[in-house]
């Protein structure tokens, strides 16, 4: 597949058009895998579509007061990445959550008469805590990284060492998640619970992995969470690389390079990484 030449008039459609066929591409997303979601502002959504026009309304089995009258653009249920440059109104929607925060109005998109990702309990409470942490927040991304998936059967999935693990595969990494990462255990997905606990990390973390199944970023922009994947992705390949040699590891980024590491580009670690065991 090329590079995607539709454009849409809508600017934020076309970042989701983009970033959901890059997803697809590095086959983080196969079939309906995957799902993201972008808050909105109402001057951003007013200037394109109009707001008093609510196609529908639907429910929330979870309540989310914290976020009542937001907008975001979500992916649908059931949709396939690679589709959405082509029929972005089938296969995405903008939303605006009720007043009262049991609900979502629907105000463009999902055209065949969809709903968004049944992910959004952990989309929405995630939003909510990285919301307090830091009010510049707007992307929810969630991936089936390959690699990162593949690291969750062979490795210890304590977070400590987990992180410590991807910060050695790459100089970049603490430089880019100096917060580290966040795992919780296998939970069935789409359901509260594994939002409720997803959203407890993002209390922390800007990374959540989901063991046997993928990992969930949160961030600024979407290049900034795109690019934590990325990254975490990355480490993640070059340790199932080394992993797999018969000649074992010969050397690795030390402590004490990564605490130089981080004295230099001016990071500050998570506490109790850089000698976890």
């Amino acid at each position: 597949m090329g590079l995607i030449t539709t454009q849409h008039k809508i600017p934020f459609v076309n970042e989701m058009m983009e970033v959901t066929r890059n997803m697809w591409e590095l086959g983080w997303d196969e079939r309906n895998g995957g799902n993201l979601s972008y808050l909105l502002t109402e001057n951003e959504v007013e200037k394109y579509i109009d707001i008093n026009d609510v196609k529908r309304t639907l429910s929330l089995e979870f309540p989310v007061k914290e976020l009542s009258g937001k907008y975001f653009i979500v992916t649908g249920t059931g949709k396939f990445f690679k589709n959405v440059a082509a029929n972005p109104e089938e296969n995405l929607g903008v939303i605006r959550v009720t007043k009262d925060g049991n609900g979502i109005d629907i105000l463009w998109g999902y055209d065949d008469g969809s709903r968004p990702t049944s992910e959004l309990a952990a989309h929405f409470m995630s939003h909510s805590e990285r919301l307090q942490k830091d009010p510049d927040h707007r992307v929810i991304m969630h991936a089936h990284a390959t690699n990162t998936l593949a690291m969750t059967f062979v490795h210890d999935l304590d977070e400590k060492i987990f992180t410590k693990t991807l910060w050695q595969m790459c100089t970049e990494c603490l430089v880019v998640f100096p917060d580290g990462i966040g795992v919780v255990p296998w939970i069935v997905p789409g359901t509260n619970e594994i939002g409720q606990r997803t959203a407890k990390k993002m209390k922390d973390y800007r990374l959540v992995i989901w063991p046997q199944h993928g990992i969930f970023g949160a961030g600024t922009t979407m290049d900034e969470t795109f690019g934590l994947i990325e990254t975490v992705e990355k480490a993640a390949q070059i340790y199932m690389l080394i992993s797999s040699h018969q000649g074992g590891v010969k050397q690795i980024i030390t402590e004490q390079q990564l605490t130089d590491l981080a004295r230099f580009f001016g990071v500050n670690p998570v506490e109790g990484i850089l000698n976890a065991k």
